[in-house]
């Protein structure tokens, strides 16, 4: 596996990446016929990671929603999981601005980077073990550039499973670890937070509470050191 040194390099990568045909199928032609994006144009490549890579902090999704990421071209940007996040981490200070609406807004991440297990939006959000295995060489890549790295904030057992097995393949432990939210995991100095996806299903059924969501990444910011 190619690791790259720098996050432009890895980001142009990830964008021209076409190894899961089902992904690249389904990006390119999902929401086309939706009248509500009539006229929009789609960004329908895959999603790299956004922020600071020199932080101490990484968030983790599953991957671009349909109408978020790959229409807006950011992960994490532009739908109901990315206004309840962001909202979250703009009051706990690691955002500088409440909503993540587009590539050009002018949002900056507070000593933290947001990437997802999986770069290209798939069919229901459910990805397959091959799908993710293919992108589990981009997730690895990333957190080997996050030098810094102290804190990742896992949302969703997806994610949290990606999070996991990077982590034990590079140690003789092979026992996976479950999802548990608010359950942190620690991987030497790196602990790993699981945390329920701020999906709307989640968040309108109560799953999930705004704040418990925030006191989770709370912990995280403050084992990062990020307090100050």
């Amino acid at each position: 596996m190619q690791l790259y040194s720098n996050i432009d390099d890895l980001e142009k990568k990830v964008i021209s990446c076409r190894l899961c045909p089902r992904l690249v199928s389904y990006r390119e032609t999902c929401l086309l016929n939706n009248k509500k994006y009539e006229g929009v144009e789609f960004w329908r490549k895959p999603v790299p990671g956004y922020g600071d890579i020199n932080g101490k902090m990484l968030i983790v999704g599953l991957a671009p929603a349909a109408s978020g990421g790959n229409r807006t071209g950011r992960v994490f940007t532009g739908d109901k999981s990315s206004d309840f996040l962001f909202s979250c981490l703009y009051s706990l200070k690691l955002s500088n601005k409440p909503l993540s609406v587009s590539r050009d807004d002018g949002l900056v991440y507070n000593g933290m980077f947001i990437t997802a297990a999986v770069k290209c939006v798939p069919p229901e959000n459910k990805p397959t073990n091959e799908e993710i295995n293919n992108c589990s060489r981009y997730l690895d890549n990333e957190v080997r550039l996050m030098k810094n790295l102290r804190s990742i904030v896992c949302l969703g057992k997806i994610a949290f499973e990606a999070v996991d097995r990077l982590y034990r393949s590079q140690s003789s432990s092979k026992n996976k670890n479950e999802f548990k939210n608010g359950k942190f995991y620690s991987y030497g100095k790196i602990r790993a937070y699981c945390l329920y996806h701020p999906s709307p299903r989640n968040v309108n059924t109560g799953k999930i509470t705004k704040e418990e969501f925030t006191e989770i990444i709370r912990k995280a910011k403050r084992y990062a050191n990020l307090d100050s």
